[in-house]
């Protein structure tokens, strides 16, 4: 039954993507709604990390020792700096692992 399920499922997302990547299928979205969904991926993205960062053992945890709040925070620097998303995905995990080691 899981497995029914875990293919079910597949095949949904992959005809959901298909409809919109394949170019012969008369599917077209309008201005607003492609606009729209250039939000989807920063809101998701958002909504899988807030809680990891922010809520420590299921508490809200905004202290200078939280290793997650201080990467995260050093994250959105590097960004901002390097714009080079390889460079700030590497250097904010290696500061992430010494701030744990640190505090």
């Amino acid at each position: 039954m899981i497995y029914i399920m875990i293919v079910a499922m597949g095949l949904v997302v992959f005809l959901n993507r298909y409809l919109f990547i394949e170019p012969r299928l008369p599917v077209r979205l309008n201005r607003g709604a492609r606009e729209f969904l250039g939000f989807a991926v920063p809101g998701m993205l958002t909504a899988i990390c807030g809680p990891i960062i922010f809520l420590a053992d299921h508490q809200l945890n905004l202290s200078p020792a939280n290793p997650y709040l201080l990467a995260g925070l050093s994250a959105v620097a590097l960004m901002f700096w390097t714009r080079n998303v390889l460079i700030t995905v590497l250097l904010s995990m290696g500061l992430f692992y010494l701030f744990r080691w640190l505090l």
